[in-house]
C-alpha cells in the first residue's frame, strides 16, 4: 500500500491510531470521499453525526460481510470490526461467543454497545476486533486477546485505509475499488476538510449531481463552500 505498513492486529492498530479529534476528522473525510466518488450501490465509508443521542458513528461496510463501526460518545470512543472469514469469528465455536480476551477488560460504560442491534446477528454479537478510548484515557486500549498464529482478526484489511490516514493511501484503495484514476490533489483537499467546491466534486466524479453531492456531503458534517 504505497509502502505503508498495515497493522496486523488490534494491538498494532491501537499503537498507530491518532488522537480522537484527528481520527474523527479522518472518518469524516473518508465518508465525504465515498459520497463524492459516487459509491457502488451503497456506502463503503460513512459517517453519521447523529447516530444516537450525543453519539456519532464512523462506519465501513465492504458489502461482502466485513465491516466496522467507531462510535464517538460522551464517554469516549468505542470501536469494533468484524471479519467474517476470520477464525476468530463467533461462528467458529459452538456457543457463538466472542473470542477469549477480546472484551475482557472493556469498560462497563461501553458494554451496552456490544449488544446494539446494528452490531449483532440476531442474538450473536459479531466482532473480531474491539478497541476503545475512554474520555479520560491518554491512549487507545484493547483487551488481552491472543491472535492465533494461523489466522488474524481482520485488522489488516478492515482498518488499512483508516490506519494509514493519508490521501495517498486512500487513492491506492479507491483506484482499485472504483477501477478508475483518482485525482490526488482533490483527495488532499477533502482530507484537509477544506470547504467543498464544485471543481473538487467534478474532479472526483465528472458525472456527479452537484446539488445532490453537496447535500450528501453536508449530511456527514463536511463543510460545503457552494
Amino acid at each position: 500500500m504505497n509502502g505503508t505498513h498495515r497493522p496486523r492486529d488490534v494491538h498494532e492498530l491501537i499503537r498507530v491510531l491518532p488522537d480522537v479529534a484527528v481520527l474523527r476528522d479522518r472518518c469524516r473525510a473518508l465518508a465525504a470521499l465515498d459520497v463524492l466518488m459516487g459509491g457502488r450501490g451503497g456506502s463503503y465509508f460513512d459517517y453519521d453525526p447523529a447516530w444516537g443521542p450525543d453519539t456519532a458513528a464512523a462506519l465501513m461496510d465492504n458489502g461482502a460481510g466485513d465491516e466496522y463501526a467507531i462510535l464517538f460518545t460522551p464517554d469516549g470512543v468505542f470501536g469494533r470490526g468484524f471479519d467474517h472469514e476470520s477464525w476468530m469469528s463467533p461462528y467458529t465455536n459452538e456457543d457463538m461467543a466472542l473470542w477469549p480476551g477480546l472484551v475482557d477488560t472493556l469498560p462497563e460504560v461501553f458494554r451496552p454497545l456490544l449488544a446494539e442491534t446494528a452490531f449483532c446477528d440476531d442474538d450473536v454479537q459479531v466482532a473480531t476486533v474491539v478497541f476503545w478510548r475512554e474520555a479520560s484515557d491518554t491512549a487507545w486500549r484493547a483487551g488481552p486477546v491472543e491472535i492465533p498464529a494461523d489466522t488474524d482478526d481482520g485488522t489488516g484489511h478492515l482498518f488499512r485505509v483508516l490506519a494509514a490516514g493519508t490521501p495517498e493511501a486512500y487513492v491506492d484503495f479507491a483506484e482499485g475499488y472504483y477501477e478508475r484514476d483518482v485525482d490526488l490533489d482533490a483527495v488532499r483537499h477533502v482530507f484537509a476538510l477544506s470547504p467543498l467546491t464544485e471543481t473538487v466534486v467534478k474532479t472526483l466524479n465528472p458525472h456527479a449531481d452537484l446539488a445532490a453531492a453537496a447535500e450528501a456531503a453536508e449530511a456527514t458534517g463536511y463543510p460545503v463552500g457552494f
